[in-house]
């Protein structure tokens, strides 16, 4: 039974003037039957409201678990290869240009790669044909390390001629002892 079919022991005061009297403590007055079915289709229609509304509740308070439900890691979707064929038409078509593009540019980027390469190798091999020179220090260091390699490289040469004179004097002057 609702909650609107329990008697209203206290009954709002009509908004008409003449009936006020005559249903104000009767309790026992013949209500006219379209008034009692209009109050039955009203109780009616609140048991509905109240059933949808316990329905949406208790459909509503598992809400975290239709989030699990609900969220779908695979959608299969079946279509045909006519279909399958055109997008994948379509992709090529906007894809393709790109792709070229990247192509190009790397070759490029390869081709500077190398010619970079081919540079430094041609560096390296100079460097190893040059004497070692100091790692450290200022310009003015290394020129005056340059100065003295430059200096005792000919005073090593003209050590070495030296060296060369004595020893054929030596050769002759032993030869002449053996003479002797």
């Amino acid at each position: 039974m609702s909650r609107l079919s329990r008697a209203n022991l206290k009954a709002r005061d009509s908004v008409f003037n003449s009936g006020r009297e005559v249903y104000l403590d009767d309790f026992k007055t013949i209500c006219p039957p379209n008034l009692i079915d209009c109050v039955m289709a009203m109780e009616d229609c609140c048991e509905e409201a109240r059933e949808a509304e316990l329905l949406l509740r208790s459909g509503t308070s598992d809400y975290p678990r239709m989030i699990k439900v609900l969220r779908n890691e695979r959608v299969f979707l079946i279509v045909n290869d006519g279909l399958v064929k055109s997008y994948k038409a379509d992709l090529i078509d906007e894809v393709e240009p790109a792709i070229n593009d990247l192509i190009e540019r790397a070759e490029r980027g390869l081709k500077q790669l190398q010619r970079k390469e081919a540079q430094l190798q041609n560096k390296v091999e100079a460097l190893k044909s040059l004497p070692a020179k100091p790692a450290t220090g200022t310009m003015a260091q290394h020129k005056l390390d340059q100065r003295r390699l430059h200096t005792l490289t000919k005073h090593h040469k003209h050590l070495q001629d030296e060296l060369t004179a004595l020893d054929a004097e030596v050769r002759d002057l032993e030869t002449k002892a053996v003479r002797c």
